[in-house]
């Protein structure tokens, strides 16, 4: 099916989750929807802030340009907006416009008649988010404990983290986070690289079926997961990374506040090695 004829097959009324048919159009090859125009607003604005908090500081080097957290003083409440204060609207705004960005995805999948797994892995970016900026600050007691908008501030800030716990990469959930990092690099490489050695064979062959994909890997590791299989395992591994590393950093501080090293006492404690 032609791409013209697909999308005039799925660009038809209804499917909306809020505000019926008076969002319910495209913008050229763009859905639009209640909760595009709610995204384009917040997002709009949370760029201007940006702009204009960067316009009354100390610099315009896009590397040097920071948007701070507001200052331990103020707890959970609002700052005056040079003193945090544009820091807790940008993260409103941030917020309002991800979570409106994934219903609408929820809008066009009820559209295409569709699963939900493309808002649903967005959500999990989501949460990993939130939690940097809403779960952990309450839990710790004051937005202070956000991270800084910007691009070296917040490196330091990743850093500083760290070191806060002596070796972070102790942190067992961190660890396993890696872990799943890891193997979705490492499961889609093997995809990726077997797809491309598949449709490009030496010359004189013929471009090779999925058969012989599963073939490869049955003749390599003795068992082929499958074309559909891959993705289902690169979604579930690639959403596990981003859940746990969100889980990492919540519970360094509201549950653990010594070094990461002393965690595994438990382990060094074990009769086994006495």
């Amino acid at each position: 099916m032609a791409l013209l004829s697909f999308e005039r097959k799925y660009r038809v009324r209804g499917g909306t989750l809020i505000g019926g048919d008076l969002f319910d159009f495209w913008v050229g090859p763009f859905y639009v929807g209640f909760f595009g125009v709610t995204t384009a607003i917040f997002a709009s604005l949370g760029t201007a802030l940006i702009l204009y908090s960067a316009a009354i500081g100390p610099t315009w080097n896009p590397w040097l340009i920071s948007i701070a957290p507001p200052d331990l003083k103020y707890g959970l409440g609002a700052a005056p907006l040079r003193e945090g204060g544009f820091w807790q609207v940008i993260t409103v705004c941030a917020i309002v416009s991800f979570v409106s960005w994934a219903l609408r995805e929820v809008e066009i999948c009820r559209k295409l008649g569709m699963g939900y797994h493309v808002p649903i892995a967005f959500s999990f970016a989501i949460f990993a988010y939130i939690s940097l900026v809403v779960i952990r600050p309450v839990l710790l007691g004051a937005w202070h404990f956000g991270f800084p908008y910007g691009i070296f501030s917040h490196l330091d800030w990743v850093s500083n983290t760290g070191y806060q716990y002596l070796h972070f990469h102790y942190n067992p959930v961190h660890m396993l986070a890696v872990s799943f990092f890891f193997t979705t690099i490492l499961a889609l490489a093997l995809h990726g690289s077997l797809v491309l050695s598949a449709v490009n064979p030496p010359k004189g062959e013929e471009v090779k079926t999925p058969e012989y994909e599963d073939t490869f890997f049955r003749d390599l590791i003795g068992y082929s997961i499958g074309t559909l299989g891959i993705h289902r395992l690169g979604l579930l591994l690639a959403l596990n990374a981003g859940f746990w590393s969100a889980i990492c950093i919540i519970i360094s501080g509201p549950l653990w506040t010594r070094g990461w090293p002393e965690w595994w006492n438990w382990w060094l404690n074990l009769p086994i090695w006495s």
